[in-house]
């Protein structure tokens, strides 16, 4: 099913508490990690091929509602089949 896949991370700038948390986690596991950071990975479905008004449309959505521009940057907006 083709799909527009939205990226998005919290700012560089500001504190990840899970991602520390799962960071430190790692540490402990003997795995040499130096950060984590978790963001989120939100998938919007098609009935068919995405098209480029498709994935403006998106990547408006991705700005205005999916993510919190306060704390949260838009990484990556694709289209993937």
């Amino acid at each position: 099913m083709p799909k527009i896949i939205v990226e998005v991370m919290p700012k560089a700038d500001l504190l990840d508490p899970q991602g520390k948390a799962v960071g430190n986690s790692l540490k402990r596991a003997g795995h040499s990690v130096s950060t984590v950071r978790i963001g989120k990975r939100i998938e919007l479905h098609f009935d068919h091929t995405p098209t480029e008004a498709d994935l403006e449309a998106a990547k408006q959505a991705a700005a205005d509602f999916l993510s919190n521009g306060v704390i949260e940057d838009v990484v990556a907006v694709t289209v993937e089949a």
